[in-house]
């Protein structure tokens, strides 16, 4: 019975109502991501790591980045690493804007060698 109703759902429903889960958005996001190692880098440590206008915390926040949002490396400075974001973050930043975050948040990607 409840597969019954569980298959009617289904059929009525709208697309947006299989929403992904957040493992299976953060997989896509990161698979997304192109990867060469010392280019590109994702935030992968924590959530609502400030993504800030220089190489600081005196420095102002642009918004904030959560786990798997990504950018390409633009510059580094001591502990700090400017990013152009390579697609929109989760909190809303556009596509390619710049900004510094911490390193500690950040890793490059590591492809991986399949025997």
């Amino acid at each position: 019975m409840a597969f019954a109703a569980t298959a009617a759902l289904a059929v009525g429903a709208a697309p947006s109502a299989f929403a992904q889960t957040p493992a299976a958005a953060s997989a896509q996001a990161r698979a997304s991501m192109p990867c060469k190692p010392g280019v590109y880098y994702y935030v992968y440590q924590a959530n609502g790591v400030n993504f800030r206008t220089g190489p600081s915390t005196s420095y102002a926040s642009r918004g904030l980045l959560y786990k798997n949002d990504w950018g390409k490396k633009i510059a580094t400075k001591g502990s700090w690493i400017k990013l152009q974001l390579g697609t929109k973050s989760r909190s809303g930043l556009a596509k390619n804007t710049t900004g510094w975050v911490a390193k500690q948040y950040v890793s490059d990607c590591v492809p991986m060698q399949l025997d």
